[in-house]
């Protein structure tokens, strides 16, 4: 029971820091890179799995469309990251492959699943936008969350504070 408890209530701060975190956005060659949302998929891979991770990502971009912070394009993106992020940690506990799967889940996965959604739900013409529009400004933004993340677990783990961490969360 406490390491439910303990692994939920973490979900929850990470789900708080990616909501407030939304609000951190810079522009990047014509693109907003708004990057604590995949920095939090690539910690929750790290310390909770893919299964927290997908719901911290859904649950952030549910509370960041209610509080007008951001769009629809953030649950395939967000989701399909931390879906993938989470998976490549649990079967490898790679660091590298993590990130890279946090890359490619968010920015080719999700920037290519946020066509439909941008079809129909938000009213963008098929023919006014190519398929793969969303990549690039998913990449450049699923890019700068995965390099802190990367900075931030790798200096936990060169620490040994990585190892305690997710001990604490077991115990």
């Amino acid at each position: 029971m406490k390491t439910n408890s303990k692994k939920l209530a973490l979900a929850g701060v990470l789900c708080a820091v990616a909501v407030v975190g939304s609000m951190l956005q810079f522009p990047v060659f014509g693109s907003q890179c708004a990057p604590v949302q995949h920095m939090v998929n690539v910690i929750c891979a790290v310390f909770l799995g893919p299964g927290y991770g997908v719901a911290v990502a859904f649950l952030a971009s549910l509370l960041r469309n209610i509080f007008g912070l951001g769009s629809l394009l953030a649950f395939p993106g967000s989701m399909c990251g931390a879906l993938l992020c989470g998976l490549v940690y649990w079967k490898t506990r790679n660091l590298p492959a993590t990130l890279a799967g946090e890359v490619f889940g968010t920015g080719i996965i999700g920037g290519l699943l946020s066509y439909p959604v941008a079809v129909a739900f938000m009213g963008v013409v098929a023919g006014s936008i190519a398929f793969y529009a969303y990549v690039v400004p998913f990449l450049v933004s699923t890019v700068g969350g995965s390099i802190l993340a990367g900075i931030l677990v790798f200096t936990l783990q060169k620490s040994g504070a990585l190892k305690s961490m997710r001990a604490a969360l077991e115990h």
